[in-house]
């Protein structure tokens, strides 16, 4: 346990920056799995418009420092092809 004044704050610091980082991956994950069960279900015009909100999420997290800024548009390109792949 943190004995310094110091290292109280830390702790406290560190206690919020995790609970705001843990909440921006859990939404963006959950934007990336809604995008995907959309896709498996076939119906190409509700991709494209979750295509949007997932890119919207990605961009976000990128803004927030939760994901690389390739990483994100590795995820976007992959995601758009397969909306694009629809029939």
């Amino acid at each position: 346990m943190a004995n310094h004044f110091s290292a109280l704050k830390r702790a406290r610091q560190t206690e919020r920056r995790t609970a705001t980082n843990r909440a921006n991956t859990s939404r963006l994950r959950t934007a990336l799995r809604t995008l995907r069960e959309t896709i498996a279900k076939g119906d190409k015009q509700a991709a494209e418009q979750t295509y949007r909100l997932t890119v919207s999420a990605l961009d976000k997290a990128v803004q927030k420092g939760t994901l690389h800024g390739n990483t994100a548009g590795r995820y976007k390109s992959r995601l758009g092809a397969r909306v694009n792949a629809m029939k």
